[in-house]
């Protein structure tokens, strides 16, 4: 029963590593903005007292790849409907359940490998995981990392069209990604703005890496870590729950609809 999941896994993690443009936009958009946003704005904090910046920006721009890393990554479920390789897969001896299992672990992989891949460049920059955080980091990793896969593949299942996904894409994942801590700490924020950060569940995945990281300063963490958890966790489960439900009624739709097309073969 495992099988599919790996070969599924295997299928996007060869794909990720097919398209290397994709994994140079994926290093060069968190360098950009740490290298020159963090350094205009740093030199604006810097007589303020507000510590450094850039090593703020750390937390927000491991998230950051995360996050795109895995919308990325659940787009491959729209492209196989688009192509029909999901009509094979649904046809499969398993439940409907394991796709969506499937797909979610696999973007939550690609979007990690990213992070890694990130965090070996800011490695040779200077700033480095402290080895007593270890588990922290890598907790921090995991958790986001399903958080935003299971968000891409929400999208992803109410998307008909590759085009319906990007829009889609575009509209929550700028939002998300700004208002979140990422770029500035929430406490800092008009009470509007601090109430969609409250509810944007993106939010705790970027506290719990500054935890795991160990932002220091007026730059502390916003929640405790098992605020973090809680948050994500709940998130998790509801959107999987969801995507699952959506995925497969769509599917039993469209089985349902090629039998009674061709009432020979139902």
């Amino acid at each position: 029963m495992w099988r599919p999941i790996f070969a599924l896994i295997e299928r996007e993690l060869k794909r990720m590593l097919r398209q290397r443009g994709r994994l140079v936009s994926a290093m060069v958009r968190p360098l950009i903005w740490l290298l020159v946003i963090g350094t205009g704005f740093q030199s604006l904090v810097a007589g303020t007292g507000g510590g450094e910046y850039k090593v703020f920006l750390i937390p927000g721009l491991l998230c950051m790849v995360l996050l795109f890393g895995a919308m990325l990554a659940s787009l491959s479920l729209v492209y196989d409907k688009e192509s029909g390789v999901m009509r094979m897969l649904i046809i499969a001896p398993f439940p409907r359940y394991w796709i969506i299992l499937a797909r979610t672990t696999s973007a939550a992989i690609v979007a990690m490998v990213q992070a890694l891949m990130l965090l070996l460049v800011l490695a040779l920059l200077g700033y480095r995981v402290s080895p007593d955080s270890l588990g922290l980091f890598a907790l921090a990793l995991v958790i986001p990392a399903l958080v935003c896969a299971s968000l891409g593949m929400l999208i992803a299942v109410f998307s008909k069209t590759l085009e319906n996904f990007a829009v889609i894409m575009n509209f929550v994942i700028f939002p998300m990604f700004f208002v979140s801590g990422a770029l500035y700490p929430l406490q800092l924020l008009p009470p509007v703005l601090k109430t969609l950060a409250l509810i944007n569940p993106f939010s705790y995945g970027v506290d719990l890496m500054k935890h795991a990281l160990a932002a220091g300063g007026s730059y502390a963490p916003d929640f405790t870590v098992a605020q973090d958890l809680g948050v994500m966790g709940a998130f998790v489960l509801a959107a999987m729950s969801v995507a699952t439900l959506r995925f497969s009624q769509s599917a039993w739709l469209e089985k349902l609809a090629r039998v009674l097309s061709n009432p020979r073969r139902g």
